[in-house]
């Protein structure tokens, strides 16, 4: 029987990978629906059949706490900082400090972000340095990266994971947001409530979460959870 996940847009390409690893190694098929990650909760919410799910580590949390995940199944797959990108051919700003973002945020046009945990992060920092313009700040609709709207023109600077900004043509990644700013996103996998193949769904979460992907991960700018 296949193994049936849903996640968020951020983590498709490692999961895209890792679990084509899984299926040579046991045989099994994984069929993972990616989009975005508040479409994500709300469809387990609605009560979606599947067998594990994988989001933001906080979010999973809360699913958990409301009995649409199995307790004590979760388990942290991969780290995910944040990354700012500038359309392809233009000049990068200096993100070498806060105050430095904070200028190069000040000084744009457009500014794209994300409705997951990226996004939240980037309206929290605008909030604290009084650049909350509903003008100026351009959401990208779930499950279309931010990326895109840098690449298209719609917006001057991009404010994502780095693992969404790569690999995307027409833009540049001027890269990780300064050490001071920088939040970590985990994202976690944990069996569905609504599993009828739970220990199938465990021993794929524990894969994910094993040392075998590390290479997988840092290649799609995340790293490994431990």
């Amino acid at each position: 029987m296949q193994i049936r996940g849903i996640s968020s847009m951020a983590t498709r390409q490692i999961l895209a990978m890792l679990n084509k690893r899984f299926e040579e190694k046991t045989g099994k098929t994984v069929a993972i629906q990616a989009m975005g990650g508040v479409d994500a909760a709300r469809v387990v919410r609605e009560g979606q059949a599947t067998d594990l799910v994988i989001l933001a580590s906080d979010v999973l949390s809360k699913l958990e706490a409301e009995g649409f995940i199995l307790a004590g199944s979760i388990k942290g797959i991969a780290r995910s900082g944040m990354a700012i990108a500038v359309r392809a051919g233009t000049s990068h700003p200096d993100i070498s400090s806060a105050d430095a973002v904070r200028k190069a945020i000040a000084a744009a046009q457009k500014v794209g972000y994300s409705t997951g945990p990226s996004g939240d992060h980037l309206l929290q920092l605008c909030a604290n340095w009084g650049l909350s313009d509903p003008d100026r700040l351009i959401k990208a609709p779930p499950g279309i990266p931010v990326a895109s709207l840098v690449a298209q023109g719609q917006a001057d600077l991009g404010f994502q994971q780095l693992s969404e900004l790569l690999h995307v043509p027409g833009i540049e990644i001027v890269g990780p947001l300064p050490t001071e700013i920088q939040t970590v996103t985990i994202f976690a996998a944990g069996v569905a409530a609504s599993s009828d193949q739970p220990e199938e769904a465990r021993a794929l979460i524990s894969f994910l979460a094993s040392p075998d992907g590390a290479d997988v991960k840092r290649a799609q700018g995340m790293d490994p959870a431990d």
